[in-house]
């Protein structure tokens, strides 16, 4: 099965939230750092937890934040920072690479197939205004990781027909952590995308602690939190919690293993 918690730091986040924390549930949203192991290997069991990186990504705080949780069983953190210039998210991606490779994590880097494979990332996520994911897969070279992130049901279909290793789809509920973000899906749409693919889903946008057993059962595989884990007192604590919700309630016979 796919890694359950999929963290996305983006550190502009990390650094605002300590001191503006979350008030309300729905505020909260989604190497070779393994040496170059491939989809090929059960990365469901490996891979449970996963990270989105705050966009002050070159801060100290972001990156003790990205170990903390690296160490707290998050296997899986995107680095997403949209206001970088490609030099410092080049420095970005290679100094979270360096720190994560050892903690046994894979970094994805949001956007940019090219610093993910100069830096030895473990893979890439793309949004619908960015490359396909075949010549995101292109650039990137074997052995890393392409998901895509797709907002409708005729996005969704068209992911499926793709190489995509995982397929993101949201937000699920109203989220604050992007700037125009797109109409929210609901759990019913991700009902019907469990009912089309094998693919292993990510559900994404405005998912809470007290939602992601909900978010579970309607069939994702892996839920990305954003503000819920860098806006708690305590990120790592908050990671375990949700790593125990997924043993506890998440299906056996969701997407493939990858």
């Amino acid at each position: 099965m796919f890694p359950p918690l999929y963290a996305i730091l983006d550190p502009g986040l990390i650094l605002t939230s300590a001191a503006n924390p979350p008030t309300t549930p729905k505020d909260a949203g989604i190497g070779d750092a393994l040496g170059g192991r491939s989809f090929s290997s059960d990365i469901s069991q490996r891979l449970p937890l996963g990270a989105l990186a705050p966009e002050d990504s070159n801060s100290a705080s972001a990156i003790s934040l990205a170990t903390r949780l690296a160490a707290s069983g998050v296997s899986l953190i995107q680095l997403r920072n949209k206001r970088a210039s490609a030099a410092k998210l080049f420095a970005a991606a290679r100094e979270w690479t360096q720190a994560l490779a050892p903690l046994g994590t894979r970094l994805i880097v949001n956007d940019r197939p090219d610093i993910a494979a100069m830096v030895g990332a473990g893979g890439v996520h793309i949004g619908q205004e960015d490359l396909p994911v075949e010549a995101a897969r292109a650039i990137c070279g074997p052995g890393r990781w392409v998901g895509v992130s797709t907002h409708n049901l005729d996005q969704f279909r068209a992911a499926i027909a793709t190489s995509a290793d995982y397929i993101a789809i949201g937000p699920i509920f109203p989220t604050a952590s992007k700037q125009n973000p797109d109409p929210v899906v609901g759990l019913d749409l991700l009902r019907q995308a469990r009912a089309l693919t094998r693919k292993p889903l990510v559900a994404i946008g405005g998912i809470t602690i007290e939602s992601a057993a909900d978010v579970f059962r309607s069939g994702a595989d892996s839920i990305a939190v954003i503000r819920d884990l860098v806006g708690a007192p305590d990120p790592a604590s908050r990671a375990r919690e949700y790593l125990a919700i997924a043993e506890r309630v998440r299906p056996r016979t969701g997407g493939d293993n990858i």
